[in-house]
């Protein structure tokens, strides 16, 4: 499971986007980790050379050692993906095959990256003109399409467990022991130089899916493993339909799935003690964001599909931030009385659980200035990812809550 702090970290970074073809919510959070290494991307709009042609793109990276590599990841592999000519021919699936290798090769030929032993996992999906969906994936994070309340994969998951990637691994020389199958990164597992990048023990090269978008399809969930360690497809998608019917934003929706997931304690064995980061994709398929909603909330009212008990619209998590909702005082008073927060200084200091069960000293600032020096070195202009600064694109913004 790794180091976990005493309390967890709840607060949430959210943002939502809409264009006259989809819609988005998305929140993060880093919970009982000691730091947040997860990383998102939505662009509503990639660069293409067609006038008028509108293709989107959805990220989620989970990074695993450090976030250094998933922060790379999440400002630039649309980048890479929109420069590869396959995309410009209308290639998708070569194109993300090709920018996830190339992507992985640029920052192995970094000297910044040199002695970094961090990885991520990474799972987008292009959301096309022409209302297909291609999704890449390498680990294990997933996207899954709500298609009237039934889940529909639109990736699957890279595990060790899963026969096929064992062989694979076995093939490269290595063995599984509970560890990553493919990964952006983790380069100390890709020093096979008999074979190929995508045989590696450890690989960037993704598997990518299609699907053409019907009258059925509704959203589109992309999130990490840590909601998914928690819950199943099915669960979430009949969550965010609930949501959806309850007249709910998206990001709001993403963050009580958040806080429904989260570990009471930390002591759940990992289970609920992840970083979380969800993105919600509404496709509106010729409707207004108004009566998209009402669709849905028409069919849940006709029994036209599974949804989760109206009750679960604003199910809470039973870990720090609902029960601190349902203490009648202040933040501040919550805080203090709790002792979170140092009164002197206001700064709010948490215990890193070792996993040898020792405990360190830890605050807030400590971390924000840690993250702070990771960030700044991938930092180029004013675009946002993960609402950071980011490498611009000529069409739209990285983030296009900016929009």
């Amino acid at each position: 499971m790794g180091q976990v702090l005493s309390e967890p970290v709840t607060e949430k970074r959210s943002a939502s986007g809409e264009d006259d073809r989809l819609i988005y919510g998305l929140s993060d959070m880093q919970g009982w980790r000691i730091s947040m290494e997860d990383a998102h991307a939505t662009i509503l709009s990639l660069p293409t050379q067609e006038a008028g042609k509108k293709n989107s793109f959805f990220g989620v990276y989970d990074g695993h050692g450090g976030n250094s590599v998933a922060h790379f990841t999440g400002l630039n592999l649309h980048a890479f993906i929109a420069k590869q000519e396959a995309f410009t021919q209308g290639n998708y699936e070569q194109a993300l095959k090709y920018a996830f290798l190339a992507i992985d090769e640029a920052i192995l030929a970094d000297n910044r990256y040199n002695d970094d032993p961090s990885g991520c996992t990474a799972t987008c999906c292009i959301v096309t003109d022409d209302n297909r969906i291609f999704t890449a994936n390498a680990g294990d994070s997933r996207a899954v399409l709500g298609c009237r309340g039934q889940s529909k994969p639109l990736s699957f998951d890279h595990k060790p467990q899963n026969e096929i990637e064992k062989a694979r691994i076995c093939a490269a020389g290595g063995y599984v022991d509970f560890g990553r199958v493919n990964a952006i990164g983790d380069f100390e597992f890709k020093k096979n130089a008999s074979i190929s990048p995508e045989n590696q023990i450890v690989t960037a090269f993704p598997d990518v899916t299609e699907h053409q978008i019907t009258a059925d399809d509704e959203f589109i969930v992309v999130a990490c493993d840590g909601i998914w360690d928690c819950q199943s497809s099915e669960e979430v998608i009949k969550f965010v339909r609930r949501g959806i019917t309850a007249d709910q934003e998206l990001h709001k929706i993403c963050e009580n799935l958040m806080d429904n997931c989260m570990a009471p304690s930390s002591e759940t064995g990992g289970v609920g003690c992840d970083n979380m980061t969800v993105i919600i994709v509404g496709l509106l398929q010729g409707k207004t964001k108004a009566e998209w909603y009402k669709m849905i909330a028409d069919r849940v009212a006709q029994g036209d599909g599974p949804c989760a008990p109206p009750h679960y619209a604003e199910c809470r998590g039973p870990g720090y931030r609902h029960n601190k909702d349902v203490i009648e005082c202040s933040d501040d008073e919550f805080e203090k009385d709790y002792g979170l927060v140092d009164s002197q200084h206001s700064i709010q200091t948490r215990f890193i659980i070792n996993e040898d069960g020792s405990r360190t000293l830890n605050s807030d600032k400590e971390m924000v200035q840690y993250n702070e020096e990771m960030e700044v070195q991938d930092e180029t202009d004013a675009s946002k990812v993960n609402g950071y600064p980011a490498a611009d694109l000529s069409t739209g913004n990285l983030n296009s809550a900016d929009q």
